[in-house]
């Protein structure tokens, strides 16, 4: 497995292997890699000649007051996972190398991203977009791999692939959960006992959400309440937003006629977690 930290470097093993004509997926990460990541991994594997991951906590989709001081980071464990999984290349560059002195171009997607996490965020999917955008002209993937838990980035990058005619075919992977259903992530490790417990309260919305549409209920205002009823009566949760969105526009459907995603942000203590589930 080959790490590379420089653009030039990246840009030098894609030269060839686009000589020989051959594929390469990629899987954006910040790195910190649980098995989520690792089955993003898995799944771009049979995707392509060549499987790529970028490691790069990227500064621009945090704001001010968020995490990415505290961000975890262990580069030696990733690297050790990655190279398990079959990754053949690791893009692992610094700040100044992605963003140097006088970086002014930003990737801006409208109206899909002034929903859901955009309004608690207002700058993160900007900096999602941009980061993504480089990373798509570094590494010119054939295939790239997100995962379904952050629903709005993979639908904001789908729409920034489609509006600019990028070369790259976005796959995703279905959310990959504990065994008691909370959603992994990286920031799951900030949770003391009783909050990991208390997390729980996502999952458990969605899943009665999905029993009240499976019996009948269509009105989504009253499954809103239900879920927001639910996590704001558990100990160190607080609600930021409950919404039932339309999969592909995330413009938020009074009835569930057809399919539809229930997304929520919920703090739990001070770490913020997502999920979402897709009620039908």
């Amino acid at each position: 497995m080959e790490v590379f930290t420089t653009v030039k470097e990246m840009k030098a093993y894609v030269r060839a292997v686009k000589q020989r004509r051959e594929t390469i997926c990629l899987v954006p990460t910040m790195g910190y890699l649980h098995k989520g990541h690792t089955d993003l991994m898995r799944m771009g594997r049979g995707l392509a000649d060549h499987l790529v991951i970028s490691i790069f906590v990227n500064p621009t989709q945090f704001g001010p007051k968020e995490d990415l001081a505290k961000y975890p980071r262990d580069f030696e464990r990733d690297s050790r996972l990655a190279e398990e999984v079959g990754v053949e290349c690791i893009f692992y560059p610094e700040t100044l190398e992605m963003y140097p002195p006088g970086y002014a171009t930003y990737v801006n997607v409208e109206e899909i991203t002034e929903t859901l996490c955009g309004l608690s965020r207002p700058t993160h999917f900007r900096g999602v977009t941009t980061v993504v955008a480089k990373l798509f002209n570094i590494v010119e993937p054939d295939v790239s791999v997100f995962g379904e838990k952050d629903y709005q980035q993979l639908t904001v990058i789908r729409k920034m692939v489609k509006d600019l005619d990028m070369n790259v075919r976005v796959v995703s992977h279905p959310t990959v959960r504990e065994d008691d259903g909370l959603a992994m992530s990286s920031r799951n490790r900030y949770l003391s006992p009783s909050q990991r417990k208390n997390a729980l309260v996502l999952i458990g919305s969605l899943r009665r959400a999905r029993e009240l549409v499976r019996g009948g209920e269509h009105d989504a205002a009253k499954i809103q309440a239900m879920a927001v009823d639910m996590i704001s009566s558990t100990p160190e949760c607080a609600v930021d937003y409950v919404e039932i969105v339309d999969p592909d526009t995330l413009c938020p459907v009074d009835r569930i006629d057809g399919r539809a995603v229930m997304a929520l942000a919920v703090k739990v203590g001070s770490t913020r977690l997502i999920d979402n589930a897709e009620l039908k």
